[in-house]
């Protein structure tokens, strides 16, 4: 192996580490892993593809670093499995068939208005009078939820950066207020999401292999660390992050226009 080889895989494995981490604290992975693999050469389609099936293993990592927290879980919540994976299959079919262009615009937006929504949690459960455990239990509520979760997941099979906040954004409209606990779902749903969207890449040969081994094997190492390191600096620091990464995410997609 040569000199550039050994780079090329440091570079793509830090780049798994990191992405990994921070879809365990947060959101926005794909945001490190999909520039990366540009920047070593693969073109917009496949390094798509290639970054969500290589940092799909950290659903791995970061379920296991929530256990604890996931075993209180509402197991109605693990119905939002469902149309994740309805919403993961159709977006990945979309990116395969449809040019991103007009996507890309509303990616941003996107991002922006899910943040602010993270941001509004109280006031707008206080306005919608949604801060009693009887409300968040309202079947108008939760099918609403449903619903939203199928479009996150055609936006995640498409492209896949700010899923997680979306997710967070319903979660805690839904009454949800253990940011690990919300976390550790988000993981679990983002990890349904990718599955079907990476298994729909490698079936239809859209991925480039001797990239995907190095940085999978960075996020699930990413995804492990990170969600001792949100529980270590406390629930209050780990939404200021999420709200960080998500404007962070946004402005990056602005720039790039």
């Amino acid at each position: 192996m040569t000199a550039a080889d050994l780079t090329h895989a440091a570079i793509t494995f830090a780049a798994g580490l990191i992405a990994g981490m921070i879809n365990a604290v947060a959101a926005g992975g794909t945001l490190v892993t999909f520039p990366t693999l540009r920047l070593l050469g693969l073109n917009s389609i496949t390094a798509n593809a290639t970054s969500t099936v290589a940092i799909w293993p950290f659903v791995l990592g970061g379920i296991f670093g929530y256990r604890r927290e996931l075993q209180t879980l509402n197991q109605r919540f693990l119905l939002f499995a469902i149309p994740s994976v309805a919403g993961g299959l159709l977006g990945a079919l979309l990116l395969r068939l449809t040019p991103s262009s007009v996507f890309d615009r509303l990616v941003p937006w996107l991002i922006v208005f899910a943040t602010i929504l993270f941001m509004s949690q109280e006031p707008i459960q206080r306005l919608m009078k949604s801060s009693h455990p009887e409300a968040h239990q309202s079947p108008a509520w939760f099918s609403g939820a449903l619903v939203f979760q199928f479009i996150v997941g055609i936006y995640g099979g498409y492209f896949g950066a700010g899923i997680g906040i979306l997710m967070l954004a319903a979660l805690a409209i839904l009454g949800m207020t253990d940011i690990h606990q919300m976390n550790g779902l988000k993981n679990i749903l983002g990890g349904v999401i990718n599955g079907v969207a990476a298994l729909y890449f490698i079936l239809h040969n859209m991925v480039y292999w001797p990239d995907v081994g190095v940085m999978a094997v960075g996020a699930i190492s990413g995804g492990y660390f990170g969600a001792g390191v949100a529980r270590k600096i406390g629930r209050a620091a780990v939404r200021k992050i999420v709200v960080v990464v998500g404007f962070a995410m946004a402005l990056s997609l602005l720039v790039k226009k």
